[in-house]
């Protein structure tokens, strides 16, 4: 039954395969090889005000026409640039992770590595909000960033022997945490904003409805403990605690998969 499910549109891997691959290594698309008189920007400036876009408003401000506006075309020359949507996110995408930092970590232990693998990627999605919405694990864009970004993260499994297939696996496995972590944090975030309320107060404001309806005797574990995490806390969830402490548990795993192959 999935093959017939449509393909979401604000994920990446969803536009036509060879016009984005085309237009992520530099090949002209047909309509670019046609006659006609010259165009006056390159699919760069083009990207680049559709990340903007993005950054500033985010993924759902991000439209042809509103990109056609940014840059001072009509909207139907832009589509001259890129096929849709869909290949413009892919570019967007591949076009953010060229510009990650890469920071070099020759001789530093595997564990360090992986660590700045995972800060750098929760870097780049606390930044940018909207790549957690877009951006696929299963179907990234095959673009020179992707490629970069993979090449210099593989690079931080050298010598844990672990097999190629182990490290695609481990790596896919610690950026699916970051991903992860950093959805709920923009949830939370969003919430905070939805709300104007900061999750403290929103407790605050629910306790006393919630401790007549949280009966200790009813629920002695849901209440001892929530009670003890909300305390240390100050709220249900804590985005700086649930990162260092699901990091850390994350690693332990991966070190458990290190520690056999040696």
């Amino acid at each position: 039954m999935w093959q017939n499910l449509p393909v979401p549109q604000n994920r990446t891997g969803s536009g036509e395969p060879s016009r984005t691959l085309a237009l992520l290594w530099g090949e002209p698309s047909d309509t670019a090889r046609r006659k006609g008189p010259a165009r006056s920007l390159t699919i760069t400036q083009v990207v680049d005000a559709a990340l903007a876009l993005a950054d500033e408003q985010g993924l759902t401000a991000v439209t042809i026409r509103a990109v056609a506006e940014r840059v001072g075309v009509s909207t139907m020359s832009v589509y001259t640039y890129v096929p849709g949507k869909p290949e413009l996110l892919d570019l967007m995408v591949d076009a953010r992770y060229a510009r990650m930092t890469r920071t070099p970590w020759a001789g530093q232990p595997w564990r360090e590595r992986l660590t700045a693998v995972a800060e750098a990627n929760r870097d780049l999605l606390t930044a940018h909000p909207w790549l957690t919405e877009v951006a696929a694990l299963s179907r990234p864009p095959l673009g020179p960033g992707v490629m970069a970004k993979y090449e210099h993260e593989l690079a931080a499994f050298d010598d844990t022997g672990l097999s190629d297939v182990d490290i695609d696996a481990a790596l896919t496995y610690l950026l699916g945490f970051v991903q992860s972590h950093c959805r709920s944090a923009h949830d939370a975030a969003r919430a905070t904003t939805d709300t104007a309320m900061s999750d403290a107060d929103w407790w605050a404001a629910n306790l006393p409805v919630l401790a007549r309806a949280f009966d200790p005797h009813t629920y002695p574990r849901a209440v001892r403990i929530g009670s003890a995490a909300g305390e240390a806390q100050g709220s249900a969830w804590h985005a700086e605690r649930a990162w260092t402490f699901g990091l850390a548990r994350t690693l332990d795993g991966l070190a458990t998969l290190i520690d056999d192959a040696g």
